[in-house]
């Protein structure tokens, strides 16, 4: 057993001060509140939240960071850089920045990430020896980072949708393919999870990029599994969607089965009324990553109506433009502001319970996400006494933290992050070395 003494932690029934968290085994054992610090206690100094959870992530895209500006575009003209980026991968480069973009998380707060993984094979669509040689490196990188992982084995079987069908794979997309829904459901279920860190879950990339017929076979093989899709991220998809099959994604989704409470939607940008209540009176989840969707123009979704409707609201990262996970809640706050003229729509619980638990459950882990007896002990730290933290209460310190103000950060009761570092040591320089190595391959230095 090891106990936290923590200034002030954010329980189930709200902020609590002096609170004592006994760890045996990975588990929250007891809570006990307004108590004295034992001799032997680990002092946690400011505010205790639970784990954070990003639930949805392309690692590679990290890579993209600071050098896809300019030159304007929209999100189409983003996607050919991403493909160049993509091409460049194979199991030890994305080792490599897979671990550097975890340990990132790690250090903001993200005690758990859903890994939305596509790049399955080799450029050009030939297999490596091992099929899921890609997946493994993910895992690895996820243990040796220290941060938990649903893998979401992603299905990606056409290039895209417009009003004439569904069209061929670009070059660039040939490796995400496996070329069937049994082939992608085989060589996605012939590496189950080694550990009590990694759980399995499966994804639909889009309605683009899965045909109508195949949606339920996808459904089917992703029994028992978190399953999530892309969904009406941009209004192309939408009209693509009408003009081909006649109805939106939703109702397409909706068609297949592929609607429930183990489903998550991501992004859920433009939704039609009829959409909302489908998401809602489904109990399907939907994953918005506001710091993504502002920076490749995609625009701002229901996410109010949505809550309202039902749907539980989680948070992602997406591109890692930023990877800060109070960033992300602020921001589907101040979108909310921004459209309707009207300050708190989401309350200060209702914003940490989407970045906690909430994403906990869309990626399958409802026994984390909350500082509770029997939880998996995940929880984070966040100074009160930064240039950013001082004076905040602590009761509304998610709206002044960053990530640079965590101190520390436990998952599963072992000590991750200490004093602000991370236990590999310098992240940036892992940053840095392993981006490095992509962009040279991919500019052919």
């Amino acid at each position: 057993m090891t106990a936290f003494w923590c200034e002030s932690a954010w329980l189930t029934g709200g902020l609590a001060k002096r609170v004592r968290l006994v760890v045996g085994n990975g588990l929250l054992r007891e809570i006990q509140v307004d108590t004295d610090p034992d001799e032997r206690d680990v002092i946690l100094e400011g505010v205790t939240l639970p784990g954070m959870a990003n639930a949805h992530s392309h690692a590679f895209h990290r890579a993209l960071r600071g050098r896809v500006n300019g030159g304007g575009g929209n999100f189409w003209n983003w996607r050919e850089q991403m493909y160049q980026i993509a091409a460049q991968l194979n199991p030890d480069t994305y080792l490599a920045l897979a671990r550097a973009v975890f340990a990132e998380m790690v250090l903001a707060g993200f005690t758990l990430v859903g890994e939305f993984h596509y790049v399955h094979h080799r450029p050009g669509g030939k297999k490596f020896g091992d099929p899921n040689a890609m997946s493994l490196a993910v895992r690895q990188a996820a243990d040796e980072a220290g941060i938990r992982l649903t893998l979401l084995d992603t299905c990606y079987l056409e290039g895209g949708l417009n009003g004439g069908g569904h069209v061929e794979l670009h070059p660039g997309q040939l490796r995400f393919s496996d070329g069937s829904v049994d082939a992608w459901a085989e060589r996605m279920l012939a590496r189950r999870p080694e550990n009590d860190r990694v759980r399995l879950g499966a994804a639909i990339h889009s309605i683009r990029a899965v045909r109508r017929e195949d949606l339920p076979k996808v459904v089917e093989a992703a029994a028992g599994m978190p399953l999530h899709v892309h969904l009406s991220e941009q209004p192309g998809e939408n009209l693509a969607c009408q003009m081909f099959y006649g109805c939106t994604p939703t109702e397409l989704l909706d068609e297949a089965g592929a609607l429930g409470h183990h489903v998550t939607g991501i992004h859920a940008t433009h939704l039609t009324d009829r959409d909302i209540e489908l998401l809602g009176g489904t109990g399907t989840g939907a994953c918005f990553c506001p710091t993504t969707e502002r920076d490749l123009a995609d625009g701002i979704g229901p996410a109010r109506a949505l809550h309202d409707a039902g749907t539980p609201l989680s948070l992602g990262t997406d591109q890692h433009v930023v990877i800060d996970p109070y960033e992300e809640l602020r921001g589907l706050e101040m979108h909310e502001r921004l459209i309707t003229n009207e300050r708190d729509r989401f309350t200060s619980s209702e914003l940490l319970h989407a970045a906690s638990f909430n994403g906990y459950r869309a990626l399958g882990w409802s026994d984390g996400g909350h500082l509770s007896k029997g939880a998996l002990a995940d929880f984070v730290t966040v100074r009160s006494d930064t240039v950013n933290t001082a004076g905040s209460t602590p009761e509304q310190i998610i709206y002044s933290c960053v990530a640079s103000d965590v101190s520390t950060v436990v998952v599963g009761g072992d000590v991750v992050v200490r004093d602000g570092q991370h236990r590999l040591g310098d992240v940036g320089r892992l940053l840095g070395s392993s981006i490095e190595r992509v962009i040279s391959a991919a500019v052919g230095g």
